[in-house]
C-alpha cells in the first residue's frame, strides 16, 4: 500500500475545507490524491484536531513496533520451546 504524503497539518486543512464546503474534486486536486483517498481520511480523521491526529500517527508506529517486537519473541519462545523438547525426548530415550 502507498504513504500518504501528506502531513497532519494538510490533512487537518484539508478536511476543514472539506465541510466547509470546497467541492471534492477541487480538494483531491489541489492535494493530489484521490477521491476514494480523501473519503478513507475523513472517515479516518473526522472531527479530530491537529494533535490528536499526531498522537494517533505516534501511537499507530508504537503499535507496530511492539507487534514486531511480539513476533520476535514469539518466534524466539518456539524455537526454544523445540529445542527443550528436543532435548528432554532424547534424553527419555537415552534412560531406556
Amino acid at each position: 500500500m502507498k504513504k500518504l504524503k501528506l502531513s497532519e497539518s494538510q490533512i487537518v486543512t484539508m478536511l476543514q475545507e472539506g465541510s466547509a464546503g470546497v467541492p471534492i474534486a477541487d480538494l483531491c486536486r489541489k492535494y493530489g490524491i484521490s477521491p476514494s483517498a480523501y473519503y478513507k481520511l475523513r472517515s479516518k480523521y473526522a472531527d479530530m484536531n491537529l494533535s490528536d491526529i499526531k498522537r494517533l500517527r505516534e501511537l499507530e508506529i508504537e503499535n507496530n513496533r511492539l507487534k514486531k517486537m511480539y513476533a520476535d519473541l514469539s518466534l524466539d519462545h518456539m524455537i526454544l520451546k523445540d529445542v527443550v523438547e528436543k532435548k528432554l525426548g532424547s534424553q527419555s530415550s537415552d534412560d531406556h
